[in-house]
């Protein structure tokens, strides 16, 4: 065989062995059945997870050196409270889950807002293990499993023991204000649609400040795009707070591992030197 016939032979070869490995690449993945209810519903059962920043600040923001800053002699510096954290204190970087990029505040909730942050170390109600309220409970860096049922369904969250009820039947006006509200669910085709109301003023969408009131309400949109995963929606309504509904949107992903079991994270005594330290007979040195 002669050069040029050797190196077109060998040329052929490799056309014909990339053509399955192009194929591969433009072939569309596969979609997997959703599991389903013996009505016919998706079951939306399982242990879940937000892969997101959003706890840190749901709006579109760059990695910074810490949450608590104070001024330097060129660019701020973490706070005192903070500086010995090193990189564990920092604040990665995250592209936001606010539809839309800003949460649309009025000016006075705004100010209130900044005001939040500056106060960081003494207001967030994560740091002393507070319920973190709705839609914050669902992108926290901890897992939680929904139990669903033809009758009930339920949300239990590994941060704080959180928990709550979804009825399937509307009980009423919420009896009182709750940090994690009172949800009332149904079904649209595919997605389910859960009404959250009752809550209390005191908890935060994350680490960054944004907050709300009492008259809050919250629709969720629960919607399983395959057996692995849900894209969640959440819609908020507080005239005093924010100018018009405004969303944030982020994927769920189902833990898949065969010995995956909710663990408990239940930090009430975790915070009990930060809240009441300062009542021993003999507090404890700085």
């Amino acid at each position: 065989m002669t050069a040029l016939r050797w190196w077109s032979a060998l040329a052929l070869c490799g056309v014909v062995a990339a053509a399955p490995v192009a194929a591969q690449k433009t072939a569309p993945p596969a979609r997997t059945p959703l599991p389903r209810t013996a009505a016919g519903k998706p079951d939306l059962s399982g242990i879940w997870q937000a892969l997101t920043s959003a706890n840190y600040d749901i709006e579109p923001h760059m990695a910074r050196a810490a949450l608590a800053l104070r001024p330097g002699p060129v660019v701020p510096v973490p706070a005192k409270e903070v500086v010995a954290l090193g990189a564990v204190g920092a604040v990665p970087g995250g592209a936001g889950i606010v539809v839309g990029g800003t949460i649309p505040y009025t000016a006075d909730a705004r100010a209130k807002r900044d005001e939040n942050r500056e106060h960081w170390i003494e207001r967030d109600p994560e740091i002393k293990c507070y319920l973190p309220g709705l839609p914050r409970a669902t992108y926290m860096p901890f897992p939680f499993q929904i139990v669903q049922s033809e009758s009930h369904v339920v949300v239990s969250y590994e941060y704080a023991g959180a928990f709550r009820e979804i009825y399937l039947k509307d009980p009423g006006p919420p009896q009182t204000d709750a940090w994690m509200g009172q949800s009332v669910g149904h079904w649209e085709g595919d997605t389910f649609v859960v009404k959250v109301t009752g809550f209390n003023d005191r908890t935060w969408f994350d680490r960054a400040g944004n907050h709300h009131t009492e008259n809050m309400s919250v629709t969720e949109r629960w919607t399983m795009t395959d057996r692995d995963h849900i894209r969640y929606e959440a819609t908020m309504e507080d005239p005093a707070t924010f100018t018009k509904p405004w969303t944030v949107r982020v994927m769920l992903y189902r833990n898949v591992e065969p010995e995956a079991r909710l663990g408990q994270f239940k930090c009430v005594e975790f915070v009990e030197e930060l809240l009441y330290g300062h009542l021993r007979k003999t507090p404890l040195k700085p």
